[in-house]
């Protein structure tokens, strides 16, 4: 498998499904780590426990102030100072393999996002699988979520703390947008 940037674009795999696919620096129980442990995983998405168990609860309080010093655009400010809470429902797992559970969406509308972890010699591939979302601007914008929290995950797995979050989803919104039209 050939190496891919961090800033490499998902795909539209279906009318209603973006994926993802990362190198990053592994084993793959770091990587593991990164998406179940709160403290770890508050480094790029969001904190909160996760029952690592199939129908287990994962809270997640998304506070994007813990990783980055970005200001937050207003419509964000109160969300990026206190936090936006979330409730998942893990639907999948195998340690340290899978990881899957449910993501609340726009309307109510229940979409379910899968991790696989793949171990390629030092480094590991994370697949990010996004699917049932309502339409293809619900996709634009969790492309560009998504990408923005991968691109500050590769970061802090470097050692760093990132530096745009923020002003980079606008951008990204905007370039799935036209990605998407075109399928």
């Amino acid at each position: 498998m050939k190496p891919l940037k961090d800033d490499a674009y998902g795909v539209a795999t279906a009318p209603d499904t973006v994926r993802f696919e990362r190198l990053l620096p592994g084993p793959v129980e770091r990587i593991w780590a990164y998406l179940t442990e709160s403290d770890k995983r508050r480094q790029w998405l969001a904190g909160g426990e996760m029952e690592l168990k199939v129908g287990g609860r994962a809270d997640f309080l998304f506070k994007h102030s813990e990783f980055t010093d970005e200001p937050a655009p207003e419509k964000y400010a109160e969300m990026n100072a206190k936090g936006y809470p979330s409730q998942h429902r893990v639907t999948e797992i195998d340690p340290p393999r899978l990881l899957a559970m449910t993501w609340p969406g726009e309307d109510d509308c229940e979409s379910e996002v899968v991790f696989e972890l793949f171990p390629e010699g030092e480094e590991v591939l994370l697949v990010i699988t996004h699917r049932r979302l309502a339409d293809r601007g619900e996709m634009s914008n969790v492309a560009g979520g998504w990408h923005a929290h991968l691109g500050v995950l590769a970061t802090v797995l470097e050692g760093g703390r990132a530096k745009r979050f923020w002003s980079r989803i606008p951008e990204l919104e905007a370039e799935y947008q036209r990605r998407f039209a075109e399928n």
